[in-house]
């Protein structure tokens, strides 16, 4: 009888598993990617993933979670260097920009998993509906800090950029939501 997993290897395993799907999914998609796959790049037994994750959408729903932390506090942590409100809010744009200039780029994973599983999927479509509410509150935050009154605008700008930088393959968007901002925020 083989010995029991321990937590940390249980925690190590998720860790795995997340990357691996995380990778899979953004690159590819997620209806295109087959629970094989994920074994296969995981290098886990199918059993030890459902184990951990009871059907491939409670995987989709962490790997967006955790994507969720980890790109949110990314930008948090590139924003906040900024002490004065008005450079803070337009850093966001810079940072947009040098994401959307990444090479392995696919455009908002949670705009992505809504377009193939948000009709289908409540699980999912809770998820983008909370990454993207908690995104437009720090982002509604930091705007309103500068002074933009409303700030639904540069939630809008923000979100246009990233989906159009998905489709055209550029950082510009980026760019010209950043120079319609200082416009909005003088």
């Amino acid at each position: 009888m083989p010995a029991p997993i321990t937590e940390e290897q249980a925690r190590l395993d998720r860790e795995v598993l997340l990357d691996a799907a995380e990778a899979l999914f953004y690159e590819r998609g997620i209806q295109a990617v087959g629970m094989d796959e994920v074994r296969s790049a995981s290098g886990l037994a199918l059993k030890r993933i459902y184990r951990t994750f009871a059907a491939k959408e409670d995987l989709v729903v962490a790997v967006l979670r955790r994507r969720d932390e980890r790109w949110r506090a990314d930008m948090t942590a590139h924003v906040e260097q900024i002490g004065e409100p008005r450079e803070r809010l337009l850093k966001v744009f810079d940072w947009l920009a040098e994401w959307f200039a990444q090479p392995a780029f696919r455009g908002c994973a949670w705009i992505n998993a809504y377009g193939e599983l948000g009709s289908t999927s409540d699980a999912v479509l809770n998820e983008v509906r909370t990454h993207k509410y908690v995104f437009h509150q720090q982002l509604s935050g930091w705007a309103s800090a500068a002074g933009a009154t409303p700030t639904e605008p540069i939630c809008l700008l923000a979100e246009g950029a990233i989906v159009t930088a998905a489709i055209t393959g550029t950082p510009e968007p980026a760019r010209h939501a950043r120079a319609a901002v200082e416009v909005l925020v003088p």
